[in-house]
């Protein structure tokens, strides 16, 4: 079925379907707390849930639902990659940003990815190198935020995922899709005798998949903490799989990660506060196409309005615009993030939406903008998103990833290592000599589209939270789905189950056939021929309180669920 053509029908037989938008207030009562996991697995959610009615807080649950992903999810996320982490404490109403990004190890340079000519490499031969691979960083991340937020030991938060890993888990219909799949990290020697049976052929859905390694792993990473990981024999054949095919990683750049609390970025946007990391995370760019957005009248339109679909994606190409051109890490280069939210600048940038697409819109000058050359990075799709949140009100929004499908291919201890390092721009500098912000440097956290929000009211309560998937796509992803569920009022999995549509630079793609006839026509009289997009798609997952009732949502793309600990 697809995908639109049900939600419409739904919406008509709701009475939603009109042109009239509810009021957003009906979201704004405050819920009396209700423990809660949406995950990308029912294994992974049922992991954290068991942790929740344990007592434990929602940061001890995401340690759970991590150290399950990673193995019934491995295409997606794991161990051996980075997240940002978005944390609100109920009691103070307070957020803080876990930000696990991986990083460039010191041997980097800003020419790793550029061959003998000094043109940029085949990316497929990039994401299978062994430079492609950074320090990793969210077990360092978890327990950080595990010191500082959790209540049960860490101890006993890897115990369903190490069982699971022993006895085997049956492997699903999307994790056999990408095995069997035409992905080169597919076929990466680890992989392939990772997901090979006994008679020589891969697993299928419905198979059980055992994981020995990853077991042992997980009890030394329960009995020593992070240093399982960062030092000894783990840290050593990291070093040794990577460097054996070019990669620079030394045991003093594994021992020397650290991870960072930020101040989460945050902006009204009609009367909601929507709060998200701030660089390298690509949030800033999120915020900046929600308040571009604000200025149309998106709101008063339907998901059945080519118009409203026409607005979003002349938005999203503006926004893709600025991302790509001053984003990076702020340690290493200044990202105007004020400048790019500055009234005045959004309401030029707003103003640049016709009637009709045109030519791929430049990059706009926000107020402090440093020069910046054009970006070249290729930033594959891939990641995890997931939400839980504790009985005494406490959230994480957690967006997890190894780079794209099974990172580089690489496996040590039954987990795969990232290929994070070609979300960096291959070209270190532009045609006219600039540099780019998010070129390679030796210790820099590449740029991230991963985007973990929370809603919050007027009044600092805790209303949503949200994330996705999908590589550059997630800030498109997010951002459709804000709108069906804030300005459209739907209710959480029919926004999240909306056709997704990308709108960057001269490129329109989506989910083309879950539009009905008269939005792509409507998009083709204005100038968009909606295209099919590729890759592992959306991955969203999200959670709205209304009217103090629990709304979750798993994206119908996925294999997710949205339980709570009263199911």
């Amino acid at each position: 079925m697809k995908l639109f053509h049900a939600l419409f029908g739904l919406l008509a037989g709701l009475g939603l379907a009109s042109c009239t938008t509810p009021p957003a207030a009906q979201i704004e009562e405050p819920a009396r707390a209700q423990a809660f996991v949406v995950a990308a697995n029912p294994l992974a959610a049922e992991a954290g849930l068991a942790v929740l009615r344990r007592g434990g807080s929602a940061v001890d649950a995401a340690i759970a639902v991590q150290a399950m992903l990673s193995l019934v999810e491995p295409q997606s996320s794991g161990i051996g990659g980075g997240a940002f982490l978005n944390y609100y404490d109920a009691s103070t109403r307070q957020l803080t940003i876990y930000d696990g990004r991986e990083t460039a190890p010191a041997g980097a340079t800003s020419d790793m990815f550029l061959d003998d000519n000094g043109e940029p490499i085949p990316f497929v031969e990039a994401v299978l190198s062994g430079p492609s691979t950074g320090v990793p960083g969210v077990v360092q991340m978890l327990k950080l935020a595990h010191d500082e937020r959790g209540k049960l030991p860490w101890q006993t938060l890897f115990a369903d995922a190490e069982r699971t890993a022993r006895e085997g888990f049956v492997v699903s219909p999307r994790l056999s899709r990408f095995v069997n799949g035409n992905a080169p990290q597919a076929k990466a020697p680890d992989a392939r005798a990772y997901f090979t049976e006994a008679d020589g052929t891969l697993v299928e859905a419905g198979d059980r998949l055992r994981n020995p390694a990853y077991a042992d792993f997980l009890r030394r990473l329960a009995a020593e903490g992070p240093d399982a990981l960062y030092r000894g024999a783990t840290a050593e054949r990291i070093v040794a799989r990577t460097r054996a095919d070019g990669g620079s990683i030394t045991l003093a750049d594994l021992a020397g990660y650290k991870p960072v609390k930020r101040e989460a970025l945050c902006r009204t946007y009609r009367v909601h506060l929507i709060c998200v990391p701030p660089p390298p995370s690509s949030g800033v760019a999120l915020l900046q196409l929600m308040l571009m957005l604000e200025r149309t009248d998106i709101a008063s339109r339907g998901p059945q309005d080519p118009q409203a679909w026409f607005l979003f994606a002349e938005a999203s190409r503006l926004m893709y615009a600025d991302r790509d051109r001053y984003v990076g890490d702020p340690a290493f280069v200044e990202v105007p993030v004020e400048g790019l939210l500055e009234p005045g600048y959004v309401a030029r940038r707003a103003a640049l939406i016709g009637t009709r697409a045109g030519p791929p819109p430049e990059a706009g000058t926000p107020p402090g903008a440093p020069a910046a050359g054009a970006d070249r990075t290729l930033e594959p799709v891939g990641t995890s998103h997931f939400v839980v949140g504790d009985a005494e009100g406490n959230v994480v929004s957690m967006t997890t990833t190894v780079e794209s499908l099974f990172g580089s291919g690489r496996m040590v201890d039954g987990f795969f290592l990232n290929n994070e390092l070609t979300d960096f721009s291959f070209e270190p500098r532009d045609a006219e000599g600039r540099p780019a912000a998010n070129a390679v440097a030796p210790g820099k956290r590449p740029r991230s589209s991963m985007t973990p929000l929370i809603i919050l009211d007027t009044d600092r309560q805790f209303v949503g939270a949200l994330g996705s998937a999908g590589g550059n796509a997630i800030l498109a992803y997010v951002g459709k789905s804000l709108v069906g569920a804030l300005d459209w009022n739907l209710p959480m999995q029919q926004a999240l189950a909306l056709p997704n549509l990308i709108a960057r630079g001269s490129r329109f793609q989506g989910e083309v056939n879950d539009m009905p006839s008269g939005v792509r026509e409507g998009l083709r009289a204005r100038g968009i021929e909606v295209k099919p997009g590729q890759g592992e798609d959306s991955g969203l997952h999200g959670v709205l309180i209304r009217n103090g009732r629990f709304d979750g949502g798993a994206d119908p793309r996925r294999e997710g669920v949205a339980r709570t600990t009263a199911d």
